[in-house]
């Protein structure tokens, strides 16, 4: 029952903080088409698994775990991303919103003193981030838009290892309820994806048999 109460808390939450009007644009629109030339593209295939925080602890809640694919354009030190995430766990109730979900984030770098920093514009929130100067380590923190007083959180951290050497990203998300500078922890969810970028093929990589 106690676990019932916890991921019903969680689907909730997550709701309110969906609930977009219908005629929401999550992607700018644009006249021009994105390319692969005018910018660093990459596509980052992986998967999320969610925990909520209850009793000092996290507790796997396997039914809101996703899929998802990111491409991310960086137009030097500006980058543009654009997330699609499956909910695919048989068990999931639809309770955070549909199965398939878009969103959208537009990360603008600068150097401030010695920092690298940057700003966040996302169809989920506005925020600062920061990171290196090879952009293996970020974090970003913004507020959730459009959440109702009443949810467990207001507020999204995301934090960021660039393993590009091995091909990999590893990204933990955490959401908690900000309020006169106290952190309240929520939930959060661990990704993992792996790298893909343009090249040319020799062959067809596999034939029907």
């Amino acid at each position: 029952m106690k676990k019932t109460v916890i991921y019903f808390a969680f689907a909730l939450a997550t709701l309110l903080s969906s609930c977009k009007t219908p005629n929401k644009i999550i992607i700018p629109p644009s006249k021009t088409l994105p390319t692969v030339k005018d910018n660093y593209s990459i596509i980052w295939v992986g998967s999320g698994e969610a925990y909520v925080f209850n009793a000092g602890e996290y507790i796997r809640n396997e039914s809101n775990d996703y899929s998802f694919e990111v491409v991310q354009r960086r137009y030097g030190n500006l980058w543009k991303s654009i997330k699609n995430m499956h909910r695919i766990h048989p068990d999931y109730d639809g309770k955070a919103g549909k199965r398939e979900q878009t969103m959208f984030f537009e990360i603008d770098f600068s150097k401030q003193d010695e920092k690298i920093v940057s700003k966040i514009n996302s169809s989920l929130g506005n925020g600062t981030g920061v990171t290196d100067n090879e952009f293996r380590k970020q974090v970003i923190q913004f507020s959730v838009d459009n959440i109702s007083s009443f949810a467990p959180y207001n507020t999204m951290r995301i934090s960021q290892k660039y393993k590009y050497e091995e091909g990999i990203l590893l990204e933990t998300v955490e959401l908690f309820k900000l309020l006169d500078g106290k952190e309240t922890p929520f939930a959060k969810i661990e990704e993992r994806a792996v790298i893909f970028r343009p090249v040319a093929l020799k062959d067809a990589p596999n034939k029907f048999e």
